[in-house]
């Protein structure tokens, strides 16, 4: 099946109000189209809520998106200049002891003593770590909030509490969105409702294979001056907002209950504190698993679904780190009808059966 795209669309419905859907809703106000977003609950309550926010562009081995990966950083750089509020840290990570062979082309292999100056309060400075000088991270959920304040200025809608219900469909083209309130008319309707995604496609005949993938989000009082950028290591992932919280990241392993997030909150305070001088006072304040959108062969989903007209796909992880030049190439292929080689390799038609 090759559904016609539409040309030009007037009115667009992005689904989904985390950090991706407000990337798009900004980006495409910015061209000019009438936006209105709808989100079932309230805005980056999904998994845009419970992310580490690591702006880290390096992968392990043969990167099928690696066009896409590369231009990350400059479009954020470049949402920076634009949109009122929104701010990175770009104060860099370092790596070690971690084994997964994740390098990017900014990598350097540095020596304890620079270590120490980069992160001085480190206890043991390893004898080597990799430092990507060019990385950051953010506050997703103020960034959502200053994306979406950012598209509201440009004209945009945005509806929270609002579930959708189902879709208008007429002579197999999408031409509005059934919600609670009502039914919203639109020219292109946009998925970006993280794990949500796959359920909605459903209701319109498509199968995705968007799997959640759950991860643990931790956050802590902590002194200031504890971390200055990123540091992902055999014991620990952490960052310090600019507010002192120190947040810390870990893989969900299973359900036993040593591994629910509070017990984690416990035994990952006492890794930062084994590792990092003056942490002795840090104190769990949140822990949460965040349940991230992970197609199943790891490549995000992005462009047009084949089964049914006008319904353009956003699913993809890590979407922190993807939103802003997710946001930059899919709106410019919905305005103009022109295809970004960048999104090639995500496009949803590889899960069609042959």
């Amino acid at each position: 099946m090759n559904r016609e795209v539409p040309k030009r669309p007037k009115h667009i419905v992005v689904i989904g109000a985390g950090i991706v859907g407000a990337s798009l809703a900004y980006h495409l106000a910015s061209k000019g189209t009438q936006v209105t977003v709808v989100e079932a609950d309230g805005i980056a309550s999904g998994v845009t809520g419970t992310s580490f926010a690591w702006i880290n562009t390096s992968c392990a081995g043969i990167d099928p998106i690696a066009a896409l990966r590369g231009g990350a950083i400059a479009a954020w750089r470049r949402l920076e200049t634009q949109v009122p509020g929104l701010t990175v840290r770009w104060h860099g990570a370092l790596s070690y002891g971690t084994q997964d062979g994740r390098v990017s082309p900014e990598s350097l292999l540095i020596d304890r003593s620079r270590i120490a100056q980069l992160e001085p309060q480190l206890r043991q400075p390893p004898g080597q770590a990799v430092h990507e000088p060019e990385q950051g991270a953010l506050d997703a959920v103020a960034a959502t909030h200053a994306l979406l304040a950012a598209a509201r200025a440009l004209g945009a809608t945005v509806l929270t509490h609002m579930p959708v219900l189902g879709f208008v469909v007429q002579d197999a083209q999408v031409t509005g969105v059934e919600t609670t309130a009502g039914i919203i008319e639109a020219d292109v309707v946009v998925l970006a409702a993280g794990t949500g995604t796959a359920a909605l496609a459903e209701k319109l005949g498509a199968s995705l294979p968007i799997l959640a993938s759950p991860a643990i989000f931790l956050r802590y009082q902590a002194p200031p001056g504890l971390v200055r950028g990123i540091i992902s290591s055999h014991a620990m992932e952490v960052r310090q907002g600019e507010d002192g919280t120190v947040l810390a990241a870990e893989d969900y392993v299973d359900d036993a209950p040593d591994n629910q997030p509070a017990a984690m909150a416990l035994r990952t305070a006492r890794a930062i504190r084994n590792e990092l001088a003056g942490a002795d006072a840090i104190a769990p304040e949140f822990a949460a698993v965040g349940l991230r959108p992970m197609p199943f062969d790891g490549v995000p989903v992005i462009g047009y679904l084949l089964q049914v007209g006008g319904v353009y796909v956003c699913a993809m992880h890590p979407g922190v780190v993807l939103a802003a030049i997710v946001g930059q190439l899919a709106s410019e292929e919905i305005v103009t009808g022109e295809p970004a080689s960048a999104l090639e390799a995500c496009r949803p038609a590889r899960f069609l059966a042959s």
